[in-house]
């Protein structure tokens, strides 16, 4: 059995637009501690992240804890939008109503989904029977949930938009898939 934990990163600085850099914001700093306190106990052998620095730094505090280096892979970055958003709400149900959907210079959430999972199977492969830790985001993380489970979409993505951090566990056999289970953890601390 390998176990992925799949975590949302805590509140970030909405006003910092660059995806890249946006850092977290003083109450995203304090959260990130409840990531560090649900997996303490998880017996995590290997943490991983989107490279994008609310992401890293989410999960960062577990990792100097437990002495663990986080390894940056790039194709578990957030969806690439094409520009800031004023109406994110519209553009995301567009979005999850028309998997293909996209802006100039943006990414659809099949293309998400896509460069998400071909990670993830990598991650599967290389990880097998470990129990991994992944710093990731609301949109990329509901198109792996997605994937796996179709009945997942806008109405579930629109629940957990401002659900920071969060925390999905999935656990597989080889490449399938054989539970998802989510964790809000501010019910759990």
């Amino acid at each position: 059995m390998t176990t992925v934990f799949f975590v949302r990163h805590a509140e970030p600085n909405y006003k910092n637009h660059d995806d890249l850099t946006r850092e977290l914001s003083a109450k995203g700093m304090k959260d990130r501690r409840l990531v560090t306190y649900f997996l303490q106990a998880k017996k995590i052998d290997v943490i991983l992240s989107s490279p994008y620095k609310r992401a890293v730094d989410t999960i960062s505090d577990f990792a100097q804890k437990r002495a663990l280096e986080v390894h940056l892979i790039e194709d578990f970055r957030e969806r690439r939008v094409g520009g800031w958003i004023e109406n994110f709400d519209s553009f995301c149900q567009r979005q999850w109503s028309e998997f293909s959907y996209k802006l100039s210079g943006g990414e659809s959430l099949k293309e998400v989904q896509d460069r998400n999972i071909n990670a993830l199977a990598d991650v599967l492969l290389k990880y097998t029977g470990k129990n991994i830790a992944i710093g990731s985001h609301g949109t990329a993380l509901s198109t792996i949930i997605n994937y796996y489970d179709r009945r997942f979409g806008y109405t579930d993505f629109m629940k957990i938009k401002d659900l920071m951090p969060w925390v999905v566990q999935f656990d597989f056999e080889g490449k399938e898939c054989r539970s998802i289970r989510a964790f809000n953890l501010f019910d759990i601390s």
